[in-house]
């Protein structure tokens, strides 16, 4: 099997030592080279077939945004790295793309390699389009979409379409205006923290509802959507919840 040609492009010292020992570690990856500035990376992709990059998202010289910017359509997958920047992670989550957190933990490296080995390349042209979309984007509105990776494919929604989302665990389901209803591979909390509060609100901790489907707030504590569906409230949620419904926004 052809392995996996790999580039990393970090400027911290002891990182990039760290990704090349990890990637070392891996039968199933190859390291083509490294880099550690924007201009040097794109040097570097132009005239080297790549296949995957661990690529840090703060760069001496700019950003990662700043070189997907200046690809059309990259042909290569991305494992981001990061020390945390919200704003950068909330836009790889709408693509539904892999980040690590810094200081790498092994397994967590070792999942987000047998995962992009799984991704279409299709679906992720779509990731990246999504991806650079909430980069530019000043707001997110409800015609924004989102991409769901579910048990089976990765589908992607506006957020318009969204009901409301019901957490189970490690999964979340996603209860669409169509009545359809997609099993994200995801914790509700994965939500929580990108969709926009203006639009989306919590009422319990297994719950998460959009506004504009809200149909009546009864005063035992439970919301009934507009598709009939009947949304519980916390009790220490009620005052909140109350506050943000009136009026609706």
């Amino acid at each position: 099997m052809d392995k996996i040609r790999t580039l990393i492009i970090e400027d911290e010292p002891a990182i990039r030592k760290e990704l090349q020992w990890l990637v070392s570690q891996e039968e199933s990856l190859k390291l083509e080279a490294m880099a550690g500035s924007v201009k040097e990376s794109l040097q570097i992709i132009k005239s080297t077939e790549i296949d995957l990059i661990l690529m840090d998202i703060q760069l001496t010289d700019g950003t990662a945004f700043d070189i997907l910017n200046q690809l059309e359509e990259p042909s290569f997958q991305i494992i981001f790295i990061t020390a945390y920047n919200h704003f950068a992670i909330k836009a790889i989550k709408y693509g539904a793309l892999d980040y690590l957190l810094k200081p790498i933990d092994n397994d967590e490296f070792l999942t987000a390699i047998q995962k992009i080995k799984k991704v279409k390349q299709a679906d992720y042209q779509n990731q990246i389009k999504l991806l650079k979309a909430h980069h530019t984007a000043k707001t997110i509105d409800m015609n924004s979409r989102i991409c769901i990776t579910s048990l089976d494919c990765m589908q992607i929604v506006r957020l318009c379409e969204i009901v409301y989302l019901s957490g189970d665990g490690s999964y979340t389901q996603i209860h669409l205006e169509n009545k359809k209803i997609v099993t994200a591979s995801k914790p509700l909390k994965y939500y929580e923290d990108i969709l926009p509060e203006d639009f989306f609100i919590k009422t319990h901790q297994s719950y998460i509802v959009n506004k504009d489907f809200i149909d009546k707030y009864m005063k035992t504590g439970v919301i009934i959507m507009k598709n009939c569906a009947e949304i519980p409230v916390a009790s220490r949620r009620k005052e909140f919840v109350v506050n943000h419904l009136n009026p609706l926004r």
